[in-house]
């Protein structure tokens, strides 16, 4: 199982009833074979640019783990799932994400570094 991650464009006007449309995705990942690691609903944002004759979205991302197969039956069921505005499935680069734990880690030592002068 590969890692990818799902950022999901939810109508706005189900704002009010979220968790339905929410299950909705959830089942067509797990459906496809994927399980859902993490889930931030990062709320409702203005869009860069009208999709669909809306100028708002609820933002929902997370992270899954997938089958090889899985990416393209997520992608043909989301297409015309009218919950969904838009949706962006992308795999996760390693190599990046190592390199922002370790920039975090860089700054923790440094916080802390400062932290412990600033007590002598």
């Amino acid at each position: 199982m590969k890692e990818y991650e799902l950022t999901v464009l939810i109508h706005p006007d189900l704002e009010a009833d979220i968790e339905t449309p929410l299950a909705k995705v959830r089942t067509i990942v797990t459906a496809a074979g994927g399980k859902i690691t993490t889930e931030d609903n990062w709320g409702k944002k203005k869009l860069a640019y009208r999709i669909a004759k809306e100028d708002f979205a609820i933002y929902v991302y997370m992270q899954v783990s997938l089958p090889a197969d899985a990416p393209l039956k997520i992608s043909n069921t989301l297409n015309i799932t009218d919950e969904v505005l838009r949706y962006l499935l992308v795999t996760v680069d390693e190599k990046g994400r190592k390199a922002l734990e370790e920039q975090e880690l860089a700054a923790k030592a440094r916080t802390s570094d400062n932290d412990n002068r600033e007590e002598r």
